[in-house]
């Protein structure tokens, strides 16, 4: 064979290795995460640091790879085909077009770039080196090239506001749900902290009628009978009614107190820290951030009225975050009570946020914070005795039916929880939208 031949041959490999090259370095760059790039280059390491400097740039970058790609293939496709013209004569060209054509893409495309794909760091660290030079050396031809590009591209393409490169509190949820190296109880850490922002103060607030606190109306005795029974370690302190709270009661100041042996009620009094007040609608996270730079651990939420709805402590705001960790007595009584037919007893009392977190459910919390409240929106009325009401939410449907009613309250309902099939759905209603055109 011709040594002029077999050199063609050799130039024809390097130039389609090239070509492999460009490709995967393409994909490589493009396929690196941003975010662990930046905790790279925060780390010191280089070629993170090159990469990060280039990608700043990305047109650029895509012009020298294009330009050095399509250079390669184009040589590569002009030296074949001289090849397969001297070896095959007249069918040479299209012998050439064909086996190239099958070479590049597989060789020089499908593999490089699919590997680039699963080790987008082994390859486009290393890659830098050789793209950085190259940028430099073609600068005035990428700047001319992507010069031509863009008048091109605005003739047929209003300009547009690039798209932010952070995320979105939804977007970084989405990640953390879907990050399958976070284990479950991080995760869960994550979505609270994230969701904070979401829920209010009204959402996990202990309501007015469970407070439990001190009303200095009453005897001494009832007060010191309150104090030493408290299983809490701050105690509103109020005058007959929580709407006539007049302060805090620490209870590490309980020994101080009780020292001389007689309860002295001024002194008591006296002790107290004044009340803090947060409206309804405050968001959790900007309720921490009170608690934190107020030095406070509990609050007293206010409707737009003034009247007060209940108290909110940073501990509820932290098991949000965390999950439950209270060691109170009052908490470990359920107000859920599965049935063995696999209907649920609760109490109308019981709150509706809790009841989803604990049973998984989508009932809504917009509206009223109990299950009492939700049946009575729905009804508009106060039902005078066993009363059904249907609820249907995106992923469940809630039969729920009164077993109880006293003093204008639902103390106790049966609720039956069918999960709702999407897909069963739409099919039926295609199959409804069906008969109806069938029938007009």
């Amino acid at each position: 064979m011709d040594l002029s031949l077999i050199l063609q041959g050799v130039a024809v490999f390097l130039l389609l290795l090239c070509s492999a090259y460009f490709s995967s370095s393409e994909t490589a760059m493009m396929k690196l995460n941003p975010y662990r790039l930046k905790h790279m280059v925060l780390e010191g390491h280089r070629g993170a640091r090159k990469a990060n400097r280039m990608l700043r740039k990305t047109d650029r970058l895509l012009s020298v790879i294009l330009i050095g790609n399509n250079l390669v293939n184009i040589c590569a496709a002009v030296i074949a085909a001289n090849i397969c013209t001297t070896l095959f004569g007249k069918l040479g060209d299209l012998i050439s077009v064909i086996l190239l054509t099958l070479i590049v893409l597989i060789f020089a495309e499908i593999a490089p770039k699919t590997i680039a794909a699963r080790r987008p760091e082994t390859i486009a660290f290393p890659s830098t080196y050789l793209l950085d030079p190259l940028q430099r050396l073609l600068a005035p031809v990428v700047t001319f090239v992507n010069y031509l590009a863009r008048m091109i591209v605005d003739l047929f393409v209003k300009k547009v506001k690039p798209e932010p490169s952070s995320l979105s509190l939804d977007e970084l949820r989405t990640v953390v749900q879907r990050d399958s190296d976070i284990d479950l109880k991080r995760q869960a850490m994550l979505l609270g902290i994230l969701d904070l922002g979401k829920a209010t103060v009204n959402n996990i607030m202990i309501p007015y009628q469970k407070v439990k606190g001190v009303d200095v109306a009453k005897t001494k005795e009832a007060i010191v009978r309150d104090i030493v029974k408290a299983q809490h370690t701050r105690l509103p302190v109020y005058h007959e009614e929580l709407n006539g709270v007049i302060g805090v009661f620490h209870m590490k100041r309980s020994g101080e107190l009780f020292e001389a042996g007689e309860f002295d009620q001024k002194q008591f009094e006296s002790e107290l820290e004044p009340p803090t007040f947060v409206p309804s609608g405050t968001p959790l996270s900007t309720q921490l951030i009170n608690f934190q730079q107020n030095k406070q651990r509990i609050a007293h939420v206010v409707d737009e009225y003034g009247t007060i709805l209940g108290i909110v402590t940073l501990e509820d705001i932290l098991e949000e975050v965390v999950g439950e960790f209270t060691t109170d007595i009052n908490a470990t009584v359920t107000d859920v009570y599965p049935q063995n037919d696999g209907t649920f007893v609760i109490n109308g009392r019981a709150l509706l946020r809790e009841i989803n977190i604990s049973l998984n459910w989508d009932l809504p919390i917009t509206g009223p914070r109990t299950m009492n409240g939700l049946i009575l929106e729905y009804l508009e009325a106060i039902p005078d005795g066993p009363t059904c009401v249907k609820i249907e939410t995106e992923e469940a449907q809630f039969i729920m039916e009164t077993i109880l009613v006293r003093e204008n309250v639902i103390r106790s309902l049966r609720v039956i929880h069918k999960k709702i099939d999407r897909e069963l759905s739409e099919d039926e209603e295609q199959t409804e939208d069906s008969e109806q055109e069938t029938k007009t």
